[in-house]
């Protein structure tokens, strides 16, 4: 199928041959535990967009969950907070009322979070009530779908409706490597998502598919570097999906640092999603085992 969307993609030269990815993966994650240190240690934890999206999650339990963080800063003031809290998109308007850590932002899952499956017009109001409610940053899913079926049409102009209704938030595009599977479909998903406006492209939802790996980051990294060279817009990378200890989220910090380079390792280009991961870290930092979250 012949169009721009097929020819942008085309014209990429970011590798989708698995051995070659495979291969760059296992070179640079070697190097990976001479990175540790207190101060990465602490970084990876200023990146962490603490996420709670349960069912049984209420207004009294994220308003409970914002209050520990609104307490960690209280307790641990030497340290940086999480860069966000992430929560489904009805209680923005909780977390905007409960958080006093000015630096940590309010993401909001949206648009028929976590399948996309359901009609667009609900996606962008959805979207825009979640902004309304206090959204700083917009995490939704591209349109599987339809990008599986070739109509790479409709998957952009989805996100760029999307994006219009993100109106001041970052929008976070969700390309579900684990669905995609192959480097060729997330090479393909991740340009797609940026030409389309995301302002971070992010490896999973953690849900209905196997969550973030280390040949897919790499992929997205290598889209990252390729698309900024490009256009000069710099796109932020966020992992999600798995990431539970300090020795996985030093591999993809490897792979950001070596990919894309200083410049990514701030967390507003970089973000890992996790609930576990946060605790973890902590317990690493402070020498002694905790549970804070």
């Amino acid at each position: 199928m012949a169009d721009k969307y097929h020819d942008t993609v085309a014209a990429s030269q970011v590798t989708v041959d698995p051995g070659k990815v495979s291969a760059e993966v296992a070179r640079i994650i070697a190097d990976a535990p001479a990175l540790r240190s207190p101060e990465t240690l602490r970084f990876l934890f200023s990146c962490i967009d603490l996420t709670t999206l349960r069912s049984t999650d209420s207004q009294q339990s994220v308003a409970k969950f914002t209050e520990r963080v609104n307490a960690f800063e209280e307790e641990h003031g030497d340290l940086l907070s999480v860069a966000a809290i992430c929560v489904y998109p009805n209680f923005a308007q909780v977390v905007r009322t409960v958080l006093e850590v000015s630096q940590v932002e309010i993401a909001c899952v949206s648009g028929g979070f976590p399948s996309s499956q359901t009609f667009p017009e609900v996606k962008v109001a959805e979207t825009a009530l979640a902004v309304e409610g206090g959204a700083d940053e917009i995490d939704v899913v591209l349109n599987l779908g339809d990008f599986l079926d070739g109509d790479w049409e409709s998957v952009a102009d989805e996100l760029e409706e999307l994006k219009h209704s993100c109106r001041g938030a970052r929008m976070k595009v969700i390309i579900e490597s684990g669905a995609l599977k192959t480097p060729e479909n997330i090479r393909a998903a991740s340009i797609l998502a940026m030409y389309s406006g995301a302002d971070f492209i992010k490896t999973s939802t953690g849900k209905e598919f196997p969550g973030a790996s280390l040949e897919a980051a790499y992929v997205m990294c290598r889209c990252i570097k390729e698309y900024h060279a490009k256009t000069g817009r710099r796109v932020g990378f966020k992992a999600a999906g798995g990431i539970t200890t300090p020795e996985e989220a030093l591999q993809y910090y490897a792979i950001v640092r070596d990919v894309l380079g200083e410049e990514w390792l701030t967390n507003e280009y970089f973000r890992i999603g996790a609930s576990r991961l946060a605790n973890n870290l902590l317990s690493e930092i402070l020498g002694e085992t905790t549970s804070w979250f």
